[in-house]
């Protein structure tokens, strides 16, 4: 255990490691901003992985603070059927300029240019990774099933923690990953909002 977390803060941090960092930090965002925040912030401040100098400060301990009491509450708050889409609602406007902040961040002293540029990337990313979610809720809520909706929120948490881990050890990987997600984003958004609309019709 001490060989693998000695080999992961060894990692050096190049362009792709910092767009794997960048991109990924958008993604999870988009789908868990305060696992994100308090797992990253929790790695660095432990020297298990080297954070870029922008994203020094999730080490900080009152940054940490704030994002576990946060993370407790959407984990449980994620686990209710309504109340997640209702918590989905109002982190729209949250997840989104966190996603494209921390994805600049990732990107600290390498120039505005490129500190511009991965906050487009990221923005768009943690706005896929976001819309994907709260759509896919929505249709959950919508099943009179009752136990999809905790099933559907620990394969989240489960799928962010495996992305932040690629990020870190695998940056190529989770690029790769993150393109694959993008393209089944395009194919599968349309037929969730066909879904939608249609299961809102026949409630109607």
């Amino acid at each position: 255990m001490s060989q693998q977390m000695a080999s992961i803060e060894s990692l050096p941090l190049d362009l792709a490691g910092l767009l794997a960092i960048a991109a990924g930090l958008g993604w999870a965002s988009g789908i868990r901003l305060y696992l994100a925040l308090f797992v990253v912030g929790l790695a660095g401040r432990l020297e298990w992985v080297a954070l870029p100098d922008g994203l020094r400060v999730l080490e900080h301990p009152w940054v940490l603070a704030a994002a576990g009491l946060m993370l407790l509450v959407e984990f449980l708050a994620d686990k209710l059927p309504i109340v997640d889409s209702a918590w989905d609602s109002v982190h729209s406007f949250i997840r989104i300029p966190a996603g494209a902040a921390l994805a600049a961040m990732a990107f600290g002293g390498q120039g505005v240019e490129w500190q511009t540029a991965m906050a487009i990337v990221g923005g768009s990313l943690a706005a896929s990774a976001h819309l994907a979610k709260a759509g896919t809720r929505l249709a959950i809520n919508l099943s009179p099933e009752p136990f999809s909706n905790p099933v559907a929120s620990l394969g989240e948490d489960s799928l962010v923690l495996l992305g932040l881990w690629l990020m870190f050890v695998h940056p190529g990987l989770l690029l790769a990953f993150l393109l694959l997600f993008v393209a089944i984003l395009v194919w599968l958004l349309p037929k969730l909002w066909r879904l939608l609309t249609r299961r809102r019709q026949q409630q109607a």
